[in-house]
């Protein structure tokens, strides 16, 4: 019964949750009226839930708005639609906006909505003070109190009958900027104002501008005056004096300065009153300003001054500006129109000038010593004027030069610049050198006392001899060196070492080496070499030939090993020749002898066991050649008979038997010494009785010994 009645409730429970099936189609969200909407007007965010059911059945639904990410508004509600009401819209509801519903579990969200404020509020501006000196500043504070930052700041200072002047801010935290603008010289009543600025979606929006804030300048004191006295137009040598004064709420602090160019003339603290007086020249003519300070307040009077002149700058005159030492020159100073004046002549100097004398003219008779420059002064009631500097050039003659190679000596290598100076001991500079070679001319130097010249085309045959002359503005004119001939040093070429006997050489024999060069200018040093762990050298001579001879007497097993020459002369670059083996061997009598001292004990050990063979050989053979001869004889012959039986031929028996013993003996000793280590072994051998019709009847048996050896 239990079963039955959990089964039921199971199948309900089924039933009922197939019934409450829903999904979300899509969540929507709008602005009301629109997504721009003005400052000050009212507008509604709407959520939709856009909901598909399996039944129709209430569904809570969650929904929330959110602003640039951050919560803005929340409800519950069983309709599909949600609203948040804004009565007053502000710039700092622009935004993205975005809604996410939750219901049963499930959650969507809808995509974002950028909704634009326009307008910005007005910014309220305000002055720290109203009134200010001038010199200090005013402090200004403009706010946005509805706009939310990042915010710009633009400030404006107002004054008639001039362009404003700007300052802007960037306030990346807070909405409002605070600024100061100094109160200059000549500002009276001042007007600021300010504006906002923002960017939305990479658009820049301002706002209107500020209320006006007015703000009145009081002077600390006011513009000095500036006099000169007796006149602003005067003459040179006239006394000038400068007045410059002004009134001042508060001493303190107070400065006055008179400037002419940038230059302070003079200057007072804490005084109303400053004045400066001098003795007029042209040079004080120009534009002179008083300026009175009190810490940031500053006001300037300028007063323009004319200084006549009194008489014009003196002229020097030289009689001549280039002359022979020991001439006379001549010096005059005028003043064009004016001729009652104080005149000197003086030298100028690089530590000062030196006074000469006191006078219109001056004759004197020069030397090197008086080249330079000269001017005069004149004066006239107690003004000073100084001339131009006049040069004079005073010349000793030159001397006659020296032309030499700068190196030294007077030759060249060939294939090598050749340098030559020339070198004049005295004359005046600047010297006009000029280099020949032959009779043409290579180069014209103007130096001081000496030129240099740089011939690269230097050839083996070209016999020309060089020179140069020198020359200044003295009138005696130009001076000649003496020639001068230059050695061309021809470089070595190609070194080569031969030897007489070549390769081999006996030993105690002499050997000669022969060291030569293709080319090369004498004379010429030889060295010749043996190379072994180091260099060795042996032989060095200077000849004035290409080639050299060095004969070594008594070689050696020691003097084995490889040699070269090496050559050089004054071009000095050694040349070295391919390197030649020498090798020493023993001479022929060497040979002989060592030849005899191993072939001698040779052949004695040779004839010492040849004797002592024979000796042993001789031993052996005594008794038994004695005993086996007649028995050996016997069976010989018969061995005979027999093969004349055969044949058919008749050979007496003692003839054979000796031929065949003879051949046997010098078989055996033509073994020579292998019969001295043969074993003997005797045999035993029946010899049978002859036939009477052909030899002697022997009776009964005879032994017959035979040496067998065996191998």
């Amino acid at each position: 019964m239990y079963l039955a009645l959990l089964v039921i409730f199971l199948q309900c429970s089924e039933l009922y949750t197939q019934e409450r099936v829903f999904t979300f189609n899509t969540i929507e969200i709008k602005v009301q009226p629109s997504v721009k909407v003005k400052n000050g007007a009212s507008m509604s965010i709407v959520c939709h839930a856009d909901i598909s059911k399996s039944t129709n059945f209430q569904l809570k639904h969650n929904f929330t708005i959110f602003k640039d990410g951050k919560l803005v508004f929340m409800t519950v509600s069983d309709k599909e639609d949600a609203r948040y009401e804004i009565s007053m819209a502000r710039s700092s509801d622009t935004g993205e906006y975005e809604c996410t519903v939750e219901a049963g579990g499930k959650t969507k969200s809808s995509n974002s909505l950028h909704v634009w404020v326009t307008g910005m509020t007005k910014p309220i501006l305000t002055a720290e003070k109203e009134e200010v000196l001038e010199g200090e500043v005013v402090k200004l504070r403009c706010e946005l109190p509805e706009e939310v930052p990042p915010l710009y700041f633009f400030f404006r200072k107002i004054k008639m009958n001039s362009t404003p002047k700007d300052k802007h801010v960037f306030e990346p935290h807070r909405n409002f900027s605070v600024v100061e603008f100094s109160v200059e010289e000549g500002d009276n009543i001042l007007q600021f104002d300010c504006f906002g600025r923002r960017t939305v979606k990479l658009e820049f929006e301002d706002s209107v501008y500020s209320n006006k804030t007015l703000v009145t300048v009081r002077e600390p004191f006011i513009k000095p005056t500036l006099n000169a006295k007796p006149s602003s137009n005067i003459t040179e040598g006239d006394r000038i004096q400068f007045e410059c004064s002004t009134v001042v709420a508060q001493m303190r602090d107070i400065e006055i300065i008179l400037q002419k160019d940038k230059t302070i003339l003079n200057s007072v603290r804490d005084e109303k009153l400053l004045k400066y007086s001098a003795v007029a020249t042209l040079e004080d003519s120009g534009e002179y300003l008083c300026k009175v300070e009190q810490r940031r307040a500053s006001k300037t009077t300028k007063l323009n001054v004319v200084v006549s002149e009194l008489f014009p700058k003196p002229i020097l005159a030289a009689s001549v500006s280039k002359l022979d030492e020991n001439k006379e020159l001549t010096l005059s100073c005028s003043i064009s129109g004016f001729r009652k004046a104080n005149f000197s002549i003086l030298r100028k100097n690089s530590n000062g000038d030196t006074w000469l004398r006191n006078s219109r003219n001056l004759t004197m008779r020069v030397n090197v010593n008086d080249t330079g420059s000269y001017i005069c002064k004149a004066e006239v009631k107690g003004i000073v004027k100084e001339s131009k500097p006049v040069r004079i050039n005073v010349y000793a003659p030159v001397s006659k030069p020296t032309l030499s190679v700068v190196s030294g000596l007077p030759e060249v290598v060939l294939g090598k610049p050749l340098r030559l100076i020339c070198h004049s001991v005295m004359g005046t500079p600047p010297i006009k050198f000029t280099f020949y070679k032959g009779n043409e001319v290579k180069k014209i130097v103007i130096n001081d006392t000496y030129a240099t010249f740089l011939d690269e085309n230097i050839r083996l045959n070209d016999k020309r001899g060089y020179k140069c002359d020198a020359r200044n503005n003295h009138s005696s004119g130009m001076k000649t060196s003496n020639i001068l001939n230059i050695t061309v040093i021809v470089p070595i070429r190609n070194a080569s070492l031969g030897s007489i006997p070549y390769g081999e050489v006996e030993d105690g024999s002499e050997t000669v080496f022969l060291c030569s060069v293709k080319e090369g200018s004498w004379p010429i040093r030889f060295r010749i070499f043996r190379k072994t762990d180091h260099e060795v050298l042996l032989f060095e001579k200077s000849e004035n030939a290409d080639r050299v001879m060095w004969r070594k007497e008594a070689m050696n097993r020691q003097d084995t090993g490889t040699y070269y020459c090496m050559a050089s002369n004054r071009a000095n670059v050694d040349v070295k020749s391919h390197p030649i083996t020498i090798s020493v061997i023993l001479a022929a009598w060497q040979k002989g002898v060592i030849a005899a001292f191993v072939l001698i004990p040779i052949a004695g050990a040779v004839t010492v066991t040849l004797w002592w063979f024979l000796c042993k050989k001789k031993k052996a053979k005594g008794p038994s050649m004695e005993m086996s001869g007649s028995a050996l004889a016997t069976n010989l012959t018969s061995e005979k008979l027999t093969r004349q039986h055969n044949d058919g031929d008749y050979y007496s028996g003692s003839g054979y038997i000796e031929d065949t013993e003879n051949h046997m003996k010098s078989t055996d000793e033509s073994k020579g010494p292998d019969l001295e280590s043969a074993e003997v072994e005797y045999t035993e051998v029946e010899v049978s009785t002859l036939d009477p019709h052909r030899a002697p009847v022997q009776k009964g048996t005879e032994t017959v010994y035979s040496e067998i050896r065996k191998s």
